[in-house]
């Protein structure tokens, strides 16, 4: 194994190989141009998008940054889009940071790490960050690895629920769904699910790809012009705090965290590879 770290554009992985076989869609990190190329990056403090830019929390209408254009909405959270610091790194071992002050993209000072472990067969990624505000604020965690597609790829996985979207691509309402079991060459979706089990396994021919995680929703996207398939583990559900509005109990089913100052939250993650099939 394989992994290159781009300190400078978000953490992110530049890239991810067995051998010379990319197990994420992979680029060198001296070439990597911008982080949304990349093979994966952490979603800090939220994942996927935040209505129109717009967060509602306790009362408040907090404007945020717009930014995935053509889309209104806010996207990921903050951490992918400024540089790290590197703290220590060898040939197994990488730990980074990034420090966020209060602003137009997320009105919560907080701080964050992630500690990258590679061996031979894997490599496991804690995403921790700490709430630096002097107010209770929302908190979600995640990663968004964009695994390489290739022909005679299948995944499968078990959840509980999935969520559909609107065109919008916003979540519009929850339906029961056992996961996926299905090829990935014709494959087209956009979804969140929710129960997900902790494990996946994607095999193709080449590689068998084992994600193991400590979150519990998962979101997935690809379609047949795609040569990945985008495999997020993640804590919450798609626009999540806006949806669940001052209702604690909502904000908890849908995966929220509510960080008292001061408080922190973990998360994990595990890249296993082996034989293909």
């Amino acid at each position: 194994m394989r992994c290159e770290v781009a300190a400078h554009l978000g953490a992110a992985i530049a890239g991810l190989w067995r051998g010379e076989l990319p197990v994420l869609r992979s680029t060198p990190v001296a070439e990597l141009s911008q982080v949304r190329l990349s093979g994966c990056y952490p979603l800090v403090p939220f994942s996927n998008r935040v209505a129109h830019a717009t967060l509602l929390w306790n009362g408040t209408s907090h404007p945020l940054v717009a930014n995935f254009a053509p889309e209104p909405h806010a996207i990921h959270g903050v951490a992918w889009m400024r540089p790290w610091e590197v703290l220590e790194a060898d040939d197994t071992f990488a730990l980074l940071s990034f420090e966020h002050r209060a602003d137009a993209s997320w009105p919560f000072a907080f701080d964050c790490s992630q500690a990258f472990r590679l061996t031979p067969d894997a490599l496991e990624v804690t995403l921790s960050a700490t709430n630096q505000s002097d107010q209770p604020a929302p908190f979600g965690l995640g990663w968004h690895p964009f695994f390489a597609k290739r022909p005679g790829s299948r995944v499968r996985f078990q959840t509980d629920g999935r969520w559909e979207m609107g065109p919008d691509k916003l979540p519009t309402h929850r339906r029961d769904n056992p996961g996926l079991d299905v090829d990935c060459d014709t494959l087209d979706i956009d979804h969140c699910f929710d129960g997900w089990r902790g494990a996946l396994v994607m095999q193709d021919p080449q590689m068998t790809v084992r994600l193991g995680s400590s979150l519990d929703h998962l979101v997935v996207f690809t379609n047949a012009d795609c040569d990945f398939v985008a495999i997020e583990p993640v804590s919450h559900v798609n626009n999540a705090i806006n949806m669940a509005g001052a209702d604690a109990a909502r904000l908890q089913q849908l995966g929220v965290r509510v960080l008292q100052p001061g408080e922190s939250m973990s998360a994990t993650m595990r890249i296993e590879t082996g034989p293909g099939t």
